[in-house]
């Protein structure tokens, strides 16, 4: 028995998560996405998990031959460019930011809470989805102290500390 894929949806709303933005770098193609769906796999070697649905022109620029990307961890006051990257035309995303590259070459957010830059380890199909691992193999935190952008119930949340450590 299955259930719905609004069922689904509905259900996994409820699991509050972090936000990012990750880049591809493809030859001299370029290309950037917002994904919730990112995780840590192991600290030996340093490996990620991005999950891209197999749809989407990200997948073919990231199993091109050499592609690197970027996982960029947004700041809670970065809403605005989570929605570009999720909404604006391909070729305008990436007008708005401060953009540079990272050690292979990958679009990394200077001013993220942090970044991740990656070479591609293996892939998976996985449904209407890919799971791609990367390897990192730089990163840097340039905003260590704020808060996160957190997606849940399909809005935007902000954390809320008690100031009792609770």
């Amino acid at each position: 028995m299955s259930i719905s894929s609004d069922d689904f949806r509905n259900t996994l709303s409820l699991f509050a998560s972090g936000v990012t933005i990750v880049t591809v770098k493809g030859g001299d193609d370029v290309h950037g996405l917002t994904v919730s769906a990112f995780t840590s796999i192991s600290p030996e070697p340093p490996l990620i998990a991005v999950v891209i649905d197999r749809r989407h022109s990200a997948t073919q620029l990231i199993e091109r031959p050499g592609a690197v990307f970027a996982v960029n961890i947004l700041r809670q006051d970065q809403a605005m460019l989570s929605d570009r990257f999720a909404w604006v035309k391909e070729e305008d995303r990436f007008l708005e930011g401060d953009w540079t590259t990272a050690k292979t070459g990958a679009p990394i957010l200077a001013n993220a809470a942090a970044w991740l830059d990656c070479t591609l380890h293996s892939s998976s199909a996985a449904g209407t989805h890919k799971v791609y691992i990367g390897e990192v193999q730089a990163t840097q935190v340039p905003q260590p102290d704020a808060d996160p952008l957190v997606y849940w119930n399909r809005a935007y949340r902000r954390l809320h500390n008690n100031g009792d450590g609770s």
